[in-house]
């Protein structure tokens, strides 16, 4: 459960810049998720609670990268061909059981251990060998480096050394690293349990008869799949009535079994609106007047120490503000010590202008232009209700403040959905 003061949220000023309210939401929020043990195939996604260091080198022991002939780089003439006898086999997971000779060859297959003096491994396909292949003579030719096709112990990872910090979120190769470190279990935050709602007499549920003026609720399930694909356990209230006292109750009795509850639309001071007043009877709220497009007010507060988030209610202002506000907030929750996302620079295919001051996020598919280059090309439709934009866009355009005007060929930055997920 959260434990964070009712006016961690509070902010004084006027409109805010969406760089000041990360830094803000990174002093205030904290990890609540405790800590359990998982089995490797249950790790990922999952943040890491524990710096990971290495118990032994990895690999163990020097080997060889290719299948040929292991000798001692000082036996081979440097100008022609050197022949030596093949005295010995060494396979994957078979050693020599001795050290190496001067004056030998050793035939080796990928991954065998290196045996003890031998430095230098020649390809077969480089090679002639005369008589048995795993006997006889091997022919070598002149101008292999010292070391070649030998893999040094320690190599991917050298014994002691943190190799995963806590707070990573554990992605497949993560996943991969631990097994080669011999682990079964990792330590990992506990999945952040979050509860989400809808309220509204207009809204209704998916593939139920809609009566005149009504809508279906989008905003909900994709809060729901979003939340799921960020590693929360989910809970789904439903769709709430424009009730207050029912609203209140819910969110109560929401509030002590959940982390964090999240909601869309509904946040207004219309005489119909009661989710503020049914937080404020439980905890505290605060409205976050952020300098952003597509965007409104974020309703940030506490009910009974769990943190609620309250999102704007157009489909596309509600993924904007989720993905750059309120994922922040539930990383932090989870323990994740996750960077911002990365963004990459593009040329603009577009035109477009903008007030100063204000941030702003524009639709964007990715095109090659006529000399090849990557471009990000403005969605056609860019209203806040359209949520079809964001399915059919690649990711945003961010532009910051202090633009107000984009030309074709000019240099943006560009958030891929693939960075948020």
């Amino acid at each position: 459960m959260a434990q964070l003061s009712n006016d961690c949220f509070a902010f004084g000023g006027e409109m805010m810049a969406v760089d000041k309210a990360l830094a803000l939401l990174a002093e205030r929020v904290g990890p609540v998720a405790g800590i359990e043990s998982v089995g490797l195939a249950e790790a990922l996604g999952r943040v890491l609670a524990e710096d990971v260091v290495a118990p032994f080198d990895v690999p163990p022991h020097d080997n060889s990268a290719v299948d040929g002939y292991a000798v001692f780089f000082d036996d081979l003439a440097p100008d022609e061909k050197t022949v030596l006898p093949v005295t010995g086999r060494v396979a994957a997971g078979h050693a020599l059981g001795r050290d190496g000779r001067h004056g030998e060859a050793v035939r080796i297959f990928t991954g065998a251990p290196m045996p003890a003096g031998f430095d230098t491994v020649l390809m077969q396909e480089d090679c002639q060998a005369d008589g048995d292949p795993e006997g006889g003579q091997v022919a070598i030719p002149a101008g292999i480096k010292r070391g070649a096709n030998r893999r040094l112990a320690g190599e991917d990872m050298r014994k002691d050394t943190t190799v995963l910090a806590a707070g990573r979120r554990l992605r497949p190769e993560d996943v991969g690293l631990l097994a080669s470190l011999g682990r079964r279990e990792v330590a990992v935050r506990q999945r952040l349990r979050v509860a989400v709602f809808s309220t509204g007499d207009e809204v209704r549920e998916p593939g139920v008869p809609l009566d005149a003026g009504c809508i279906y609720d989008a905003n909900r399930f994709a809060l729901i799949a979003a939340l799921r694909q960020l590693g929360c356990a989910v809970t789904d209230l439903g769709i709430l009535p424009d009730r207050r006292e029912a609203i209140r109750d819910a969110l109560g009795d929401a509030a002590e079994r959940h982390d964090a509850l999240i909601t869309s639309g509904g946040m207004s001071t219309g005489e119909e609106d009661h989710v503020k007043a049914a937080v404020e009877a439980q905890g505290a709220l605060h409205f976050w007047r952020l300098a952003i497009k597509p965007g409104r007010p974020v309703a940030l507060g506490t009910v009974k120490g769990s943190v609620f988030v309250g999102l704007p209610g157009n489909p596309v202002a509600v993924m904007v503000t989720f993905l750059r506000i309120a994922r922040p907030i539930l990383l932090r929750l989870m323990g994740a010590a996750e960077d911002a996302p990365a963004l990459f620079p593009l040329r603009a295919g577009f035109t477009y202008k903008k007030k100063a001051g204000r941030r702003e996020y524009v639709r964007a598919t990715l095109a090659r232009s006529a000399d090849g280059v990557l471009t990000a090309v403005k969605h056609p439709r860019d209203g806040a209700g359209i949520l079809s934009s964001m399915v059919e866009a690649d990711g945003l355009v961010e532009l910051p403040e202090d633009i107000t005007r984009v030309e074709p060929g000019m240099a943006v930055d560009f958030l891929p959905f693939s960075e948020v997920r």
